[in-house]
């Protein structure tokens, strides 16, 4: 059945098929990796014209090619709006000229919806991370990694928020490195992945 139905397509029409199926499963393992937080880049099917870690990148809103229009993601989102939209309108509009015209405006607004779901998405995310460090601000914790003097760099801090012990990205004003274990506090937020922090000293009583 399907070998005959397959036999009696033309060869453009095959080719179609075969692009608009290898689009749809790429779309759907890029969308699965980045609702699992993945980096798709890492498996090679994003490119690499862009980052699509949903993580620290969070700060940048960008979550997986939102922003860049010329991305792979972009060209296989394309391709399935528009392969499928040829396909399935076949019978609806007999026109080729027509039904071209039609599927190029269905690839490119498919384009349009996830460049603007995905920067939404970055927003959103990006709005929940400055939430959370601005909690931190007033907690105690430790000195993970070193943090070098008067901003010069960045070093790791871990605090406890809600009873949960977390880790973050810290900076420290004082005018000596805070080395590691060292007693600190939160004193503000650098940015939505930075706090800013201050040693503290132990008080015996």
């Amino acid at each position: 059945m399907i070998a005959t139905w397959w036999a009696g397509l033309s060869v453009a029409m095959k080719v179609l098929w075969g692009i608009t199926l290898g689009a749809s499963l790429i779309f759907i393992i890029q969308t699965v990796l980045t609702f699992l937080g993945a980096d798709a880049d890492a498996t090679g099917l994003d490119g690499a014209d862009f980052d699509t870690s949903v993580s620290d990148a969070a700060g940048d809103a960008d979550l997986g090619g939102g922003s860049n229009l010329y991305t792979f993601r972009n060209l296989i989102n394309f391709l399935l709006g528009f392969g499928w939209s040829v396909i399935l309108l076949e019978e609806a509009i007999p026109s080729v000229g027509l039904r071209l015209i039609v599927a190029v405006a269905v690839g490119v607004l498919l384009v349009a919806l996830v460049m603007y779901l995905f920067r939404l998405l970055g927003k959103m995310q990006q709005s929940g991370n400055i939430d959370v460090y601005s909690s931190a601000v007033g907690c105690e914790g430790t000195c993970y990694l070193t943090i070098p003097q008067s901003r010069s760099g960045e070093g790791k801090v871990q605090i406890s928020i809600g009873g949960a012990v977390r880790e973050y990205n810290a900076q420290t004003e004082d005018d000596s490195p805070i080395t590691t274990g060292t007693p600190i506090k939160v004193v503000d937020v650098v940015n939505s992945i930075t706090l800013l922090v201050t040693r503290t000293e132990n008080t015996i009583i």
